[in-house]
């Protein structure tokens, strides 16, 4: 899987999150907090896509991510 696939992966889970999302253009260098998500709704969305990517990585390690592009950059080199 590729960085792309596991970016479309979290934009999945973030729609299912904040469903009033469904018709936004997700890019790279959006924010899941400039989006609205909560740090509730931002954990949701990061144990829903490592469920989905049948991983487990430290919330620490994922700290540094900026955006969801980076986050899904960590996600990749986790696989």
């Amino acid at each position: 899987m590729n960085v792309e696939e596991i970016f479309q992966v979290i934009v999945q889970h973030t729609r299912e999150i904040i469903p009033e999302l469904e018709e936004h253009a997700f890019r790279f260098n959006d924010q899941l907090k400039e989006l609205g998500a909560n740090s509730i709704d931002r954990a949701e969305i990061i144990a829903l896509t490592m469920d989905s990517l049948s991983i487990q990585v430290p919330m620490l390690d994922l700290s540094g991510a900026q955006n969801i592009g980076e986050l899904a950059t960590l996600f990749h080199e986790k696989l």
